[in-house]
């Protein structure tokens, strides 16, 4: 079984900035994969917020329509290391975020039951 690792969560103030780290091992990014972020609030379900999608030839991005101009998914392969670059947060931002990993296919998916690496998960709390 693969383990991600999250680091970066916190708490900040609304229009704050965040980073997100999250360590990937190197066997799932030797060859084509997808990683993504998702989150999740109290009481409700698992939401995807960003992908990235490496197929060889082509790198494909997605964000959700609500953090699209303001969130920035990258990966440093030198490092083994996926981002999400957050910017200009909102209250409804709050929330426990987790990366995830396909070690089987590089297509990405909104649903977290394609994914078969998950981390821990870290707290972004984001005050009005």
């Amino acid at each position: 079984e693969v383990h991600l690792t999250e680091s970066g969560g916190g708490s900040v103030q609304a229009g704050g900035s965040l980073r997100l780290s999250c360590n990937v091992p190197a066997r799932i990014t030797y060859s084509k994969y997808c990683l993504a972020w998702f989150r999740q609030s109290p009481g409700k379900g698992r939401d995807v917020v960003a992908s990235i999608s490496i197929g060889g030839d082509s790198t494909d991005y997605y964000y959700v329509g609500s953090v699209r101009g303001r969130f920035t998914v990258s990966q440093d392969n030198a490092k083994n290391t996926l981002y999400l670059e957050m910017s200009n947060l909102k209250p409804e931002d709050t929330a426990l975020y987790y990366c995830a990993a396909r070690s089987t296919g590089y297509l990405c998916y909104v649903s977290p039951q394609f994914y078969d690496a998950w981390g821990q998960g870290t707290q972004v709390t984001v005050s009005p």
